[in-house]
């Protein structure tokens, strides 16, 4: 059986490992566009930041290490076309075009940034930001630049910006929307991140719509908006994600967006063609109806998932919750399920309630600390379907613990009086878990009372 795997990132990787791990001697080829293999995006900020002091330090694998498993191992390989009824690749290589032949084809076609289309847009010192390349060139950046403009306050936008006024540089973020970060944290928790981000000497202008980028003889000087002109010498735009998939269009079903339509097994419209990663819709729990939600782990357990479909063994891909876990400067803040956001493609009718506790007793030195908690539910059943949390402490961890608490449907019933540890350096005897699903149901006990 020979296996074609298109794509080194995280889709891919699992679906080499878990075919090889099944197979060990079975024929794998594994194509990659670029000149090195599994590049983690996610960690790229870890690079600008320079925790990280060289971009190979961020492969999960490299063609050294797929050699020595025996997976034939294709860089420099661009895929640029499908025939489902031969059953064969054309790849595109620096000698020139050739054919390939699969038994099983597994797709991770991903995404790439777009550029606004504005005047400017292609001027040097204007930058995207995903992939390795891209990390190179911002990272390089950073040894010049002054003054530096981030188009777009999603999370990728927001890591650039922070890393750049870590290392000096006059940093302003410009938005088409009034707050940064909106898909990841509801309205409730701006005032921290604004107050934040003022702290930290970074700049916000949202509610702005940028139109073009200026430049003298070639070199960038400002960037206008329709509310205003930005001096500038450095722009990087982070304004999302496409599905890179134009090469696909008319060999496998795609939607209107460009996503790749698969079923519960990965398995696309054509026969013995998987599919995988940013370029596909999940599962979303919360709402039991399909999303894009582009997250490592999701393409993890894709992978995974498609491997065992086209080695025989029927296995259903999960469902997920959208569950990640961000830092802001001094700030950690993490999320799953329902939002404000995304509130409305669920069948039902949705609350939330939002508090802020403190995280353990205030005899502790560090009692003062607190977090700040949003919890979504079901108004009938309250059965459980999101929730996010801020503070300076590292609280992450309570977005998986409520991860697991949609995919079990548990209510706040359940949660209110579920059994976490109490040890004073930790955590109050009411875990703050336990407060927020008591306080939104409005009786806490002794919960939130401190007679001292």
């Amino acid at each position: 059986m020979k296996y074609i795997v298109v794509g080194s990132s995280h889709f891919g990787y699992e679906a080499v490992e878990t075919i090889l791990e099944a197979e060990p001697n079975a024929e794998i080829h594994l194509y990659e566009r670029g000149d090195k293999a599994s590049f983690m995006s996610c960690g790229a900020q870890s690079y600008l930041e320079g925790i990280c002091t060289s971009p190979d330090e961020i492969h999960y694998a490299n063609e050294e290490s797929y050699k020595e498993q025996g997976i034939n191992v294709h860089l420099n390989s661009d895929v640029i076309d499908l025939d489902p009824e031969a059953k064969t690749i054309t790849v595109k290589t620096e000698q020139g075009e050739e054919e390939a032949s699969y038994d099983k084809l597994l797709l991770s076609p991903g995404g790439y940034a777009p550029k606004l289309n504005i005047p400017g847009k292609d001027l040097e010192h204007v930058y995207t930001f995903r992939g390795r390349d891209d990390a190179e060139a911002v990272k390089a950046r950073m040894e010049d630049a002054k003054k530096v403009i981030v188009v777009g306050g999603g999370y990728i936008g927001i890591e650039v910006a922070e890393a750049y006024v870590r290392n000096g540089q006059e940093v302003t973020v410009i938005d088409a929307v009034d707050r940064f970060l909106p898909t990841y944290l509801d309205e409730e928790f701006y005032p921290t991140l604004a107050a934040e981000a003022k702290d930290k000497g970074l700049d916000f202008k949202g509610n702005e719509f940028v139109q073009e980028i200026k430049d003298e003889n070639g070199v960038v000087t400002g960037v206008v908006t329709d509310k205003g002109e930005y001096k500038a010498d450095t722009v990087v735009m982070a304004v999302g994600v496409r599905p890179d998939t134009a090469w696909l269009d008319g060999k496998l079903e795609l939607d209107e967006r460009g996503f790749v339509v698969v079923n519960e097994y990965l398995e696309t419209s054509a026969e013995d063609v998987y599919a995988g990663g940013d370029a596909t819709y999940v599962l979303f729990n919360a709402t039991g109806k399909e999303a894009p939600i582009g997250l490592a782990s999701n393409a993890r357990k894709q992978g995974v998932t498609a491997a065992k479909n086209a080695l025989g063994v029927k296995t259903e891909v999960p469902g997920v919750n959208g569950t990640s876990g961000l830092a802001f400067f001094d700030l950690k803040f993490a999320t799953t399920g329902i939002k404000d956001a995304t509130a409305d493609s669920y069948d039902g009718e949705v609350e939330s309630f939002y508090c802020e506790e403190k995280i353990r007793p205030s005899f502790m030195d560090d009692g003062d600390v607190t977090v700040e908690m949003k919890i979504f539910y079901d108004a009938e059943t309250e059965v459980i379907l999101g929730a996010q949390f801020l503070s300076t402490e590292d609280i992450t961890h309570a977005a998986n613990s409520i991860s697991l608490a949609i995919t079990a449907k548990m209510t706040l019933t359940d949660l209110a009086l579920a059994d976490f540890f109490f040890q004073p350096g930790f955590s109050r005897p009411w875990n703050f878990l336990n407060v927020l699903a008591l306080r939104a149901q409005g009786s806490t006990y002794g919960a939130t009372k401190m007679l001292f």
